[in-house]
């Protein structure tokens, strides 16, 4: 059985638990036996193309499975398989404004805007 980590978004599908055993040879025998237990986790993980979601990230052990063999990448037993889902964002870039100081050769008094990002 692979110890699958759920992450704290999904976890309200497998009654809080952080971490479940669940019993398949591959990542997709796994993600379908924990879905098959608790349902739910296939429509969050998968799209309608069957395919795993872009910003759901499966690791098992410390490999990224999508630089292995996808879903038919081997689980063995006890081995940890985590599901990540992607973080995006960061810092938005906005607009400060900063005066011109009188003076400046060749710089008339003014407002400089630039991006800070």
């Amino acid at each position: 059985m692979a110890n699958v980590r759920v992450p704290t978004p999904l976890r309200s599908l497998c009654g809080g638990a952080g971490e479940l055993q669940i019993a398949g040879e591959t990542v997709s025998e796994v993600l379908e036996g924990l879905n098959a237990q608790y349902p739910g986790f296939r429509e969050r993980l998968y799209g309608d193309d069957g395919k795993l979601r872009r910003f759901v990230n499966i690791y098992v052990g410390d490999e990224d499975v999508r630089f292995t063999d996808g879903v038919d990448t081997k689980v063995g037993d006890d081995e940890l398989l985590s599901i990540v889902p992607a973080v995006a964002g960061g810092a938005q870039a906005r607009e400060k404004v900063l005066p011109i100081h009188r003076g400046a050769a060749g710089v008339s008094p003014g407002r400089c805007i630039f991006t800070c990002g």
